[in-house]
């Protein structure tokens, strides 16, 4: 019996490390493009620092590895998005066979517009909250404080502001598929709103690693997120004829 099992699932085993492999390989191929360009790109992350205060002209590293380490870890990090439509491939190659044709369509729409999301916070991020962020941080600056900004430090703090409003900004899209799966409706969402945002608070301070202005320049955003995802939870939600409050466990 136990033979017979694993002569069944042996086919799916070998597809599925045939595709970590490839996924495997992928992410290392685009890291050690990204580390071939890992100057311009860490000049790219740079420049709304430099813009943000006339006293600020470089960045230092204080320990030996430290400049080598940040490039290799925001190489990885620049690999891991620029490899993800490849990682998504292979990941749909692999469970594809098994779904009807509604579920690749719906899976389809799915990976689109959380991808689609995930850019938008992304860039909102660059755009419009570091550089306003960078502009209160360097206020402090005069020429008595000189502030020293250590390289790696920076691009962790970017990396991590980035990836925190990538994520945040899924928010309306699982408030919809919450809704269309018939576990939270919009009056639900309407009738916790106090609670909801006093975790979107708890998450949003959480994600700054403690940092109180970054807090509240992500709460304000998950705010209106929130507010667009109960509208848009509503609009779906009739279509889906779903009047449910939340399941009780």
């Amino acid at each position: 019996m136990l033979e017979r099992s694993l002569e069944f699932f042996r086919p799916h085993h070998l597809e599925l490390r045939k595709r970590i492999i490839r996924i495997f390989l992928t992410i290392i191929a685009a890291t050690a493009a990204c580390y071939a360009f890992a100057e311009k790109i860490a000049a790219f992350f740079i420049a709304p620092l430099l813009q943000a205060s006339p006293f600020v002209h470089k960045l230092v590293y204080t320990n030996l590895p430290e400049a080598f380490i940040s490039y290799l870890k925001l190489s990885l990090i620049v690999g891991l998005v620029v490899s993800f439509p490849i990682i998504l491939y292979q990941i749909w190659i692999f469970i594809s066979p098994g779904l009807k044709s509604n579920e690749k369509k719906a899976a389809i729409l799915i990976v689109f517009w959380a991808s689609l999301l995930f850019t938008s916070g992304a860039a909102f991020a660059y755009f419009i909250v570091i550089p306003r962020m960078l502009l209160y941080f360097m206020s402090y600056a005069n020429p008595n404080l000189e502030p020293l900004p250590q390289f790696g430090t920076y691009l962790t703090f970017m990396a991590r502001t980035v990836m925190a409003f990538g994520l945040a900004f899924q928010i309306p899209f699982l408030m919809v598929m919450a809704g269309k799966t018939g576990l939270v409706n919009s009056t639900s969402f309407v009738k916790k709103r106090f609670y909801f945002y006093c975790g979107i608070v708890v998450i949003a301070f959480l994600l700054a690693a403690g940092d109180l202005m970054a807090t509240a320049l992500l709460s304000g955003p998950l705010f209106l997120l929130y507010e667009a995802g109960i509208f848009l939870s509503s609009l779906f939600g009739k279509k889906a004829g779903s009047d449910l409050e939340i399941r009780p466990q």
